[in-house]
């Protein structure tokens, strides 16, 4: 139709993006929020291996049995994030080389990833991370940076960990560690407005941040500062001595068809590769939206 939904992005800091929507209405938002939570392919690590027994090394003996069962080391593995490269890798049920195999035989380097880890513990006790892992093959893969000091397990003299964990790609329907994103949320986009130009002088004369020169004729439209008056007119809201005075000399109001939405991811993908995935699956349910919105975010 002729009502375009217009995309922008006003902010995107690490993980952390703020977009806003023109000429949109808040089904198309909520369909988004709920897509880049449940729909948003991810990779994570989906299965571990844990190699058992004895080891003998430099005369000693080590046991593959650390303080944590096998259970609590394979759920905190799941919640590693782990780097997402949609073009690389297919979902295992649509990998040409594995979607004919039964369920527990699937798995090759365009479905998987394989991490590799063998460490021993010490004396005083040694911690081990998720940088103690490798990935087999592509050490592009490695786990991220910042992500590298998540402990593991910790492991004492004698005892040691073999493990080999299988990363894939999945959905945050099937399980919350394949969803990249948390805070998904959004809020229709408000402007300030000056109703009364005298009596607005209260608020000013009280030396807060937002001055009368921040808006443009009567209107301010800058939304950092929106979010700033709104919480200032607390100081001539209800229950102050001003409030008489002042009454509604400034108000807030809402833009119809304008929403900003925020979200963060995990690490695993930038926000902006997480909000093109999810408008990719959205695409086919929504006929607006698909290459208009992908273009506005080159």
């Amino acid at each position: 139709g002729d009502n375009m939904v217009k995309v922008k992005i006003i902010s995107e800091e690490g993980n952390d993006i703020k977009i806003l929507f023109t000429g949109a209405d808040r089904s198309l938002l909520s369909a988004i929020r709920r897509t880049l939570m449940v729909d948003t392919p991810k990779m994570a690590i989906d299965t571990v291996r844990f190699e058992l027994g004895l080891v003998e090394q430099e005369g000693e003996t080590w046991e593959s049995t650390g303080p944590l069962p096998d259970e609590t080391i394979a759920q905190r593995l799941a919640m590693i994030p782990i780097v997402t490269r949609h073009d690389d890798f297919y979902f295992q049920n649509e990998c040409p080389s594995c979607k004919e195999l039964v369920e527990d035989q699937r798995g090759c380097p365009q479905c998987s990833v394989i991490y590799a880890c063998k460490a021993f513990g010490t004396e005083e006790g040694k911690m081990i991370y998720a940088g103690d892992m490798k990935p087999m093959g592509d050490d592009s893969l490695s786990i991220i940076d910042e992500f590298k000091e998540i402990p593991i397990t910790k492991l004492f003299k004698g005892q040691m960990i073999e493990f080999f964990a299988t990363a894939i790609m999945g959905r945050g329907r099937e399980h919350a560690k394949w969803s990249p994103v948390c805070g998904v949320s959004f809020t229709s986009r408000k402007i300030g407005v000056i109703k009364n130009k005298s009596k607005s002088k209260i608020l000013w004369d009280l030396n807060l941040k937002i001055t009368e020169k921040d808006f443009k004729g009567s209107k301010l439209e800058d939304i950092e500062k929106v979010a700033i008056l709104e919480r200032e007119l607390n100081h001539v809201g209800e229950g102050t001595e001003e409030m008489r005075e002042f009454k509604d000399a400034i108000v807030i109001e809402e833009v119809p068809e304008e929403f900003i939405l925020s979200f963060e991811t995990d690490g695993s993908m930038t926000p902006r590769v997480a909000f093109e995935r999810a408008t990719k699956e959205l695409s086919s349910r929504f006929d607006i939206i698909s290459d208009d919105i992908v273009s506005a975010l080159k």
